[in-house]
């Protein structure tokens, strides 16, 4: 089980915004678990907060903006990307401006505030989505494809491919577990020549310097439009006849604009507002069609829990039925789920299997067998004993009890020979040892039953299994 985290303390960092120059001060505050990642204005009137969540954003090419009426903030997705590679689940960020200070143009000052004042683990379960298929989004016009496949861990692998001698084509990836501080967060944004005389004629980058950005210069200008772009910028003249990268520092890497982009699919990606398993393949990556991709997701996460769970005989269960006694106390007749077959993030998903030789078909009824409904509630209670146990960090053994029974449906008879699948979400975490659980039961594509249970959970006596 992995905990949710918060920042062990506050910390504070300054600097001007990219696009509109000016100077920003932004704090970092720990939150209480389930709070997630808010940005709050303090130069607004009564400091609104919003929730940094992709039902929130717009994206451009350029940055990647959050908005709700008067509110809107801009430039998050390095901040964004630094919180959730370094394990932040709950935080406020309090701005007064309009956009996250550019900094030195990468994650790596946030990331040393976070290494800095350190994380706390929160007694909550952190929200993990499991990608169950294929989930796909493209831009036939810019050839740009971005894919998220289901995966053992958390994977991006990131192609940038450019009409340019300087950077054509190059190729940076990141697996969970790799050292994210050292490898990605350090990598700046980037700009060609080209593309800065179209933001300096239109005031788009104010902020802009070679502190906190990559120069790309590839087609050759004269002189004279070079040194008039230098001035523009506030920059020292440079020779117009040697192409190449301008910038006050070296490359961090040698493929430092493709781990830029990376670093740039991962802050959009955290607006999805959990934790992702599933690999990232992105083909010419960009905050528009990042975007996307993370809406798309958001999509599939919120549909999950409308639908059936799928379920593969042939795979190996994660808890099998002997398993499942290791961990509950039930025996037959009264053992009511065969497998769990998946288990994260506060929800399970367990599946049992009814023969006409289960006892109670011979009184209920006998010329109609049907499942008696109390028994579906009990399948349920068992799925979420599992789960409960499975979020419980206290020493030692425990066990859990049915508590109180609450808004239980019946749509359907279930027959001998019918398989249900469970889905069951905790719907908060057990405090003072009581845990509130929510299940639907499924066959095929259709829901039979569903309820929400109360658990208590007992620490067991000495001597008790």
């Amino acid at each position: 089980m992995t905990h949710q985290h918060t920042l062990g303390g506050s910390f504070q960092l300054e600097g001007k915004g990219l696009h509109t120059g000016k100077y920003i001060h932004l704090r970092a505050l720990p939150a209480e678990e389930g709070h997630g990642i808010r940005i709050c204005r303090t130069d607004l009137p009564d400091k609104p907060v919003l929730p940094a969540l992709v039902k929130y954003a717009t994206q451009s090419d350029r940055c990647t903006t959050l908005r709700e009426g008067d509110f809107s903030v801009c430039t998050i997705e390095h901040m964004m990307a630094a919180l959730a590679m370094m394990g932040v689940d709950n935080c406020l960020i309090e701005l007064d401006g309009p956009e996250a200070p550019i900094l030195d143009g990468s994650a790596r000052p946030y990331v040393d505030k976070i290494l800095e004042v350190g994380l706390v683990e929160q007694e909550a379960e952190a929200k993990l989505f499991v990608v169950p298929r294929k989930i796909e989004v493209c831009d036939e016009e810019s050839g740009a494809r971005l894919i998220l496949l289901p995966d053992d861990t958390f994977a991006v692998d990131v192609l940038i491919s450019y009409d340019s001698p300087i950077l054509s084509h190059q190729f940076a990836s990141y697996e969970w577990g790799d050292d994210f501080a050292e490898e990605i967060a350090p990598a700046r944004t980037f700009v060609f020549v080209r593309e800065v005389q179209a933001l300096v004629a239109n005031n788009l980058i104010k902020g802009g310097d070679l502190d906190n950005a990559l120069v790309i210069y590839d087609r050759e200008l004269t002189q004279t439009e070079l040194d008039k772009l230098s001035d523009e910028l506030g920059v020292d003249h440079s020779d117009a006849s040697k192409l190449g990268y301008i910038s006050h520092r070296p490359l961090a890497y040698p493929n430092e604009p493709a781990r830029h982009k990376l670093l740039d699919v991962l802050g959009d990606l955290a607006l999805a507002g959990c934790r992702i398993r599933g690999r990232v393949i992105a083909t010419k990556p960009g905050h528009t069609i990042n975007g996307k991709l993370c809406r798309k997701l958001l999509e599939v996460i919120e549909g999950e829990d409308k639908q059936a769970p799928t379920y593969d005989p042939e795979a190996k269960p994660l808890l099998d039925t002997q398993a499942i006694m290791k961990i509950l106390p039930h025996r037959y007749p009264m053992l009511l789920v065969d497998r769990i077959i998946e288990m994260n993030g506060g929800k399970a998903v367990g599946l049992k299997n009814y023969s006409i030789g289960d006892p109670f078909f011979v009184g209920h009824f006998p010329q109609e067998p049907i499942v008696p409904g109390v028994l579906l509630v009990e399948s349920i209670a068992q799925i979420a004993g599992i789960l409960v146990l499975h979020m419980v960090d206290e020493p030692g053994p425990h066990s859990t009890y049915l508590a109180r029974i609450e808004s239980a449906r019946f749509r359907q008879k279930v027959t001998p020979g019918d398989t249900i699948i469970f889905r069951v979400e905790a719907l908060s975490p057990a405090r003072h040892g009581f845990a509130r659980v929510r299940g639907v039961g499924y066959i095929g594509d259709q829901i039979v039953c569903e309820a929400e249970v109360v658990a208590k959970v007992v620490p067991n006596q000495e001597g008790e299994k």
